[in-house]
């Protein structure tokens, strides 16, 4: 019979490199929360926590990173939140375990999307291992790092102990994945099969680690989930001496020792205040990494470092990404097809609507002619651009497309973060995933080829087709839709020509104004 729950003094018990810690074995699964990593003071970097005596317990989260302003609550339905209590000694991590044994079991290792400001390891209830880890077999990991301004704000003008002090969110990670390197074979996981995977900000920290040198051979695999943005987060160039000088002005302080140890909330309070004016000349304000001897630079504009070219990847995005949170189109299973030209004609006008009509249904056959005020160019097209130039590097990168419509508004096209309760067996939590014969079929394919892909280096399934890896020229991307299917280069020619028309017009897309 299935132990449902268990949490004493001999069970989920583990012996870390710095101490004994007690989690609680719940369903057959040890769980353990809050475990402390590191540590660190503010623009340092992290360094190992002291060791305890005793059993420090593991049963409750930890700390998430504060951030710059109050969170409000919305869009709960789409992507169901929590929140918790913050600090900035936030260097903590969650694991779940089938069992604490040397079974050597792949390692999934979860970065929180919110770009590199916001976010914390359990913002969202698809983030929950526990599925993950029963359906799987597979060691959970998800960590808290420092963010925003906390994590990555360049001081190293004012001394040496603040050389890193742009990527000390960076650092943090790093720190994680060595001591989840360290002392992950004593929760049933396998060091040598370490895979970070992340959705937006998330997937961008993969790509961080790529071009990070401190991070070489802590990890074997990587999933990069809507995280390549291109400019939306670009690294953060140029010296912070000016940002720190004003920040220091505005709190009545002369010292970077002072701004070390000023409150966090006057500290974000000032930072506040002067960043506006700082971002409007273009000048350096943060919060996200700072190329240097140890960040490499993004990728695509430095290049891929060829040490970690043949790290397995799997890359992709979803169709709608931020396009699906503009006004519903409940109406839109009611247009005629007359109707769906009339309004792209009214949007774009005559000559352009003609031209995207023609290569959008080209690329996606089975959408409605409406679908493409819904289509996704932020992410999808530096996507393009950065596939290329990796899979031109290697056989083993991965694309694929979250294409499923969400059943909410009449039918939605996927959004920003729809396809995280399918990779993590979670869609049980989130209600609007729910569409009788079709969740379970998705959630199956997504999850069993991301499961395969942990355990073998290539995703895939015996129910969808083969998964080729791409190449420098040939993009091969798994379209998870009604009806699976691998397409090749299938939007290279619509993308860049949907970019050039839509990136004038977004922001009268968001308003919601379109006619029809």
């Amino acid at each position: 019979m299935e132990k449902q729950f268990a949490c004493d003094d001999r069970t989920a018990v583990v012996d870390t490199d710095k101490g004994r810690i007690r989690g609680y074995q719940y369903k057959n699964m040890s769980i353990f929360k809050g475990v402390p990593y590191a540590q660190a003071k503010r623009f340092h970097r992290p360094v190992p926590v002291e060791a305890w005596e005793g059993i420090k317990d593991a049963t409750n989260y930890g700390y998430v990173c504060p951030l710059l302003s109050n969170d409000k609550p919305q869009g709960e339905l789409r992507v169901p939140h929590r929140y918790w209590p913050a600090d900035e000694n936030c260097q903590n991590l969650n694991i779940w375990t089938p069992a604490c044994d040397g079974a050597k079991r792949s390692v999934m290792f979860w970065l929180h999307g919110g770009g590199y400001y916001a976010g914390s390891s359990i913002e969202q209830l698809a983030y929950e291992g526990e599925n993950m880890c029963a359906y799987g077999d597979v060691v959970v990991v998800s960590i808290n790092h420092r963010l925003n301004i906390a994590g990555y704000f360049d001081v190293s003008d004012f001394g040496s102990e603040y050389e890193n002090s742009g990527n000390a969110g960076g650092d943090d990670i790093i720190a994680a994945l060595r001591w989840t390197h360290d002392n992950i074979a004593k929760f049933g996981g396998d060091p040598d099969n370490i895979i970070v995977f992340g959705q937006s900000g998330g997937g961008a920290k993969v790509t961080t680690l790529l071009q990070t040198p401190d991070a070489d051979g802590l990890f074997a695999k990587g999933i990069n989930m809507s995280g390549v943005i291109g400019p939306v987060l670009a690294d953060s160039t140029g010296s912070g001496r000016e940002l720190a000088e004003a920040v220091m002005k505005e709190l009545g302080i002369s010292s970077i020792v002072e701004l070390e140890n000023a409150p966090w909330t006057e500290f974000v309070t000032a930072y506040n205040k002067v960043k506006p004016e700082f971002e409007k000349a273009g000048k350096y304000v943060g919060c996200t990494p700072h190329p240097n001897r140890f960040y490499k630079g993004e990728p695509v504009i430095n290049g891929f470092r060829p040490e970690n070219a043949e790290i397995p990847m799997m890359i992709g995005s979803v169709f709608g990404e931020f396009a699906s949170f503009t006004a519903p189109m409940s109406d839109r299973n009611k247009m005629s097809e007359s109707e769906q030209m009339k309004a792209v004609e009214g949007f774009f006008g005559k000559e352009t609507a003609g031209k995207l009509i023609q290569l959008f249904t080209k690329a996606y056959p089975m959408r409605q002619i409406v679908d493409i005020f819904r289509l996704d160019y932020i992410f999808r097209s530096p996507e393009i651009e950065y596939i290329r130039k990796r899979a031109g590097l290697n056989n083993c990168t991965y694309s694929y497309l979250f294409n499923l419509d969400q059943p909410i508004d009449g039918g939605s096209t996927p959004w920003h973060c729809s396809d995280i309760p399918y990779v993590f067996h979670n869609t049980e939590l989130v209600p609007s995933t729910q569409r009788a014969g079709v969740t379970e079929r998705i959630e199956k394919e997504i999850f069993e080829s991301v499961m395969s892909f942990a355990r073998t280096g290539r995703p895939g399934m015996k129910d969808i087709p083969d998964w080729t890896s791409s190449t420098g020229s040939e993009e091969y991307t798994m379209i998870f839709d009604e009806k699976t299917r691998l397409a090749k280069n299938f939007d290279h020619e619509l993308q860049p020509v949907f970019a050039t028309e839509m990136g004038p017009k977004f922001a009268e897309l968001m308003s919601g104004h379109i006619q029809h």
